[in-house]
Formats: C-alpha cells, sequence, structure tokens
C-alpha cells in the first residue's frame, strides 16, 4: 500500500530487462550508441515529428532546466504555475541552469493556469523596461502537480497566450503519458501541434529506472542543448544504459499501458475514497494522484496498516479529534494493484 509517489515504485520488468540486454559487449558513448539511434527514430515517430532533436538525461530536474536554458535569457522571466514542480520542487535548478531567470509564478484552480490569468501577467512583467526582468518564456506541466490534466485544446489556449507575446513554450512531462492515457489524445495534438517548443517526456515515474528525453521539436534549439547538457554534467558517458531504457518504454506502447494501469488505480481510488461517508475529493482525479480529505481517525488506521502516503499540505497533525478532515495525496504507479486500493480503503473505512 505504497502511495507515496509514482517514483516509489520499481521499474518494470521489461525496462530491467533491457537493460540487461544491453550489458554486453561494447558501445560508443556519450549517445552515439546504436541504441540511441532506435530512440530517437521511434519518438520521433510517436510525435509525428520527424525533424525533432532527442536527448536524454537521467533526470525530470536536468530535463526541465536545461529546457529551460535554451528557452531563455538569464534575464528572462519563467511563468509557469505557482505549484508548478520548476517552481516548488527544483531547488533553484531553472534559475541556476539559465543563469539567473525569475520564476513569476501563475495562479490557477487545481494547479491549471488560464489564459487570462497568463496573459495578464505576461503583460504586467517588463513594464518598466531596462529596469525589471523581461518576458521570457511560458512553462506548462501536464500532468499537474494536482492531478489534473490539460487537454490538447487548453495547452493550445495557453500556447497561443505565449506566442501573442513571442514567447516560446515548454511544457514539463514528467507525467505526459499519464496526460496522454487520460485524454487518448495524440502526443503531437498535445504538444507541438499545440503550441509547445519543447517537451520533457518523462520516463522515471512510470517504470523507467532513470531517464527523461527532451524532446526540441525546433532543431535550430538542438546544438545549444547539447553544450549546456555537457557543461551541467548531464551527458552520460555508458549512455546505453539511458538508451536501453527508453527503448523499451517506448516499445509496443509499453509507456502508455503503464500509465493506463496506474490512472485506473488512481480511478479506483479516488472511488472508494468519496463513498466514505464525510470524504471529499480535493482536487479532481484525473491523471494517476488522488488529492482527498478524510477523518483523521482513517488517516491514523491507514497509517497504522501500513499504508505509505503524504498529509498534504505536510503541516496537519495525527494527534487530535477522530472526526476532523485531513488532506492527503496518494499517488498511484503502474504497479499499484487493486488488492493495495482495496486494503487501504478498508482501512480508512475503519
Amino acid at each position: 500500500m505504497n502511495f507515496a509517489s509514482d517514483n516509489s515504485s520499481a521499474a518494470a520488468p521489461e525496462v530491467l530487462a533491457a537493460v540487461a540486454a544491453a550489458n554486453t559487449g561494447y558501445a560508443m558513448p556519450y549517445g552515439n550508441d546504436p541504441i540511441m539511434d532506435q530512440v530517437r527514430a521511434r519518438l520521433r515517430a510517436v510525435f509525428e515529428a520527424p525533424e525533432a532533436a532527442v536527448y536524454l538525461v537521467a533526470t525530470g530536474t536536468a530535463a526541465n532546466a536545461l529546457s529551460c536554458a535554451v528557452l531563455t535569457e538569464p534575464w528572462g522571466a519563467v511563468f509557469c504555475h505557482r505549484n508548478a514542480h520548476i517552481e516548488e520542487d527544483e531547488c533553484g535548478a531553472p534559475e541556476f541552469y539559465t543563469g539567473g531567470a525569475k520564476l513569476v509564478p501563475v495562479d490557477g484552480e487545481h494547479a491549471k493556469m488560464a489564459p487570462g490569468a497568463l496573459r495578464g501577467v505576461i503583460a504586467f512583467t517588463g513594464r518598466s523596461g531596462v529596469h525589471n526582468v523581461q518576458r521570457g518564456m511560458v512553462s506548462i506541466t501536464n500532468a499537474t502537480e494536482n492531478g489534473t490534466v490539460y487537454t490538447p485544446a487548453e495547452v493550445a489556449a495557453l500556447c497561443e497566450v505565449a506566442r501573442g507575446f513571442g514567447l516560446p513554450v515548454h511544457m514539463d512531462g514528467a507525467r505526459f503519458a499519464n496526460a496522454v492515457a487520460a485524454t487518448g489524445a495524440s502526443p503531437a495534438d498535445m504538444t507541438w501541434r499545440a503550441g509547445v517548443d519543447v517537451l520533457s517526456f518523462g520516463g522515471t515515474k512510470n517504470g523507467c529506472m532513470g531517464v527523461e528525453a527532451v524532446i526540441i521539436f525546433d532543431p535550430a534549439r538542438a546544438w545549444e542543448f547539447e553544450l549546456r547538457r555537457k557543461r551541467a554534467g548531464h551527458l552520460f558517458s555508458k549512455h546505453r544504459y539511458l538508451s536501453a531504457q527508453m527503448l523499451a518504454y517506448l516499445e509496443g506502447g509499453l509507456w502508455l499501458r503503464l500509465a493506463a494501469q496506474a490512472n485506473a488505480a488512481a480511478a479506483r481510488l479516488s472511488a472508494g475514497i468519496v463513498a466514505v461517508p464525510g470524504a471529499q475529493l480535493v482536487h479532481p482525479t484525473e491523471a494517476n494522484a488522488v488529492f482527498a480529505a478524510f477523518a483523521r481517525a482513517g488517516h491514523r488506521r491507514a497509517q497504522a496498516g501500513g499504508a505509505a502516503y503524504y498529509l498534504w499540505p505536510f503541516d496537519q497533525s495525527l494527534d487530535g479529534p477522530d472526526d476532523v478532515q485531513l488532506a492527503a495525496r496518494m499517488v498511484c504507479s503502474w504497479s499499484t494493484t487493486a488488492a493495495d486500493v482495496d486494503a487501504f480503503l478498508q482501512l480508512i473505512r475503519g
């Protein structure tokens, strides 16, 4: 019953097998391995983007921060939701790798930016010329940090705002697979057709050991990314182990099957929680994360029974009256089973 994070799940057997298979003989380093050629071709096909540049790194933070670095100047503003991962959970990495760009938060319900709110914040930025940080870029998180999902139309509406100010757009897709599985949209419609310039395509949260792809839809930006990746220490010498993971992840649509399994487990968990008297959702369940509030007594039983998850926000306490509602975040992974979900629900029901 581990719902702490999809990061806490094991790697998918297909991914482990691919890494083991790659661990024979010799292969050229630094992304010149033959498996990487297949990865590049496969991702270009998946995204219907034959000219896209494709690079691999080991962490989502590296993917996001390096992506931001090729899209804005050090004096630029990175417009993102107030609860975006780059704003709350990356220890200033985007600011560091961009050389000082400023993250400018945009509000919006359930961690989703609204076009009007984004437009207002961008318009306000740079109003005093040289004395202000300048308008730099927009970053969209899909699926969001609150478990909600932007549709392609919603992505396009935000990109239209960005384009109106001449700004490029990055998408943090650490859970991109979950967003695509939830909407049934094509990867192309969710990204470059909607106006996205660079995508951080996640693998680690969805069954990989540790690999993320950066897909740059404008190849003119590719060389700068290569230089920044090397300079930042994120160009792997034994790159074939990243390549092997990503190729297995893409093979036969595994990435979407794993995401659909995680989403289905979250839907089961969400439905079960709202059936508990007094319980309610804090955010809509649209991908693989459930944000819900239920009685403190249920939390005590769940945690005493071995369930792992986070009270959300963190400053709540298990001490106090039994009937007080406490909010929590529960994240399902590709390996979450119906038995895990049902055992958890039994505990909180009492």
